[in-house]
């Protein structure tokens, strides 16, 4: 099949497009900065831009461009975050509702920041929004797909725990440090963090797309979260150095604001019910695991 992705060249995206690729399926890039090719469509969401004729001829569309969540939450920094997910999805859930042959499927990211701080609350799908402004992010983001869903195509959104990874994301953030023995918890260390193998994430996506049933929310991450202190703990253990230094809640907000109150200090215990209502066989479970595959390569 053809798949047509957004935010290709991202971390997810790389990883989506070496799943599709390896199971023999054609992945067309949707890019704002590389020229039009027989691989790529070029598109400008901020000014409305898209050759339509391009989009036809998809059974799958993954929309996963955004502006970076990383970086300190300036006023400019966050209205990128906010209008660069909302605009971006909106506009293209539109123009491909006005394909003669729409995708039958159009997988939107969201992620974990839905549930805002939640402390020990199991969080299913069903579970509602939280408050702050990821959780606001959020809920714009997977509202934005809904001319999609008008056209009768089927709208899923992958809600995105932590993504471990080698090549960015979290634990990219995290090596240096901890490599070094400057590693330790962070705040109380009692927050749960959800946290998927970067494989997991994209076999996961593939799975989403050929299982008809899955619809709306689904909470993308592993079946074990870890408490953060459990996490840091687990992480030294593999790299086989101390994890003594700990990062005060204070001096967490004093570097990153108030990015480090909805990604770092925030707790979302994420259950992923329609996963495994969809029989989803999980490639790494278990967070020991996980990382020893990443790590240990």
């Amino acid at each position: 099949m053809r798949v047509l992705v957004s935010g290709a060249s991202g971390m997810i995206g790389r990883a989506l497009r070496r799943e599709l690729e390896s199971r023999g399926h054609e992945v067309i890039a949707l890019s704002r900065s590389r020229p039009s090719s027989e691989d790529t469509v070029r598109w400008d969401p901020e000014r409305g831009s898209v050759d339509l004729s391009r989009l036809e001829g998809h059974r799958a569309v993954v929309h996963l461009a955004g502006e970076s969540i990383m970086g300190r939450w300036t006023r400019g920094k966050k209205a990128r975050i906010l209008e660069s997910r909302v605009r971006g999805t909106r506009f293209l859930a539109e123009s491909l509702g006005r394909l003669r042959e729409p995708p039958r499927i159009m997988v939107s990211a969201s992620a974990s920041g839905y549930y805002g701080d939640r402390g020990d609350e199991v969080l299913t799908e069903e579970s509602g929004p939280g408050a702050g402004f990821l959780a606001r992010v959020c809920q714009e983001w997977e509202r934005a797909a809904e001319p999609a869903r008008r056209a009768g195509i089927r709208v899923v959104h992958p809600r995105f725990g932590i993504v471990l990874s080698r090549e960015g994301g979290a634990l990219a953030a995290m090596l240096p440090a901890f490599r070094l023995g400057l590693g330790g918890r962070v705040g109380s260390g009692r927050q749960w963090w959800s946290w998927v193998h970067i494989e997991d994430v994209a076999g996961a996506i593939l799975h989403l797309i050929e299982s008809e049933a899955s619809e709306g929310p689904v909470n993308l991450c592993s079946p074990e979260p870890a408490r953060s202190g459990e996490f840091v703990r687990t992480l030294a253990r593999v790299l086989g150095r101390p994890a003594l230094l700990p990062l005060p809640a204070f001096a967490a907000r004093a570097a990153l604001g108030e990015m480090a109150d909805e990604l770092l200090l925030a707790s979302a215990r994420m259950e992923p019910g329609k996963l495994r209502q969809a029989r989803y066989g999980f490639r790494h479970p278990e967070l020991e695991g996980a990382l020893r595959d990443l790590l240990e390569r």
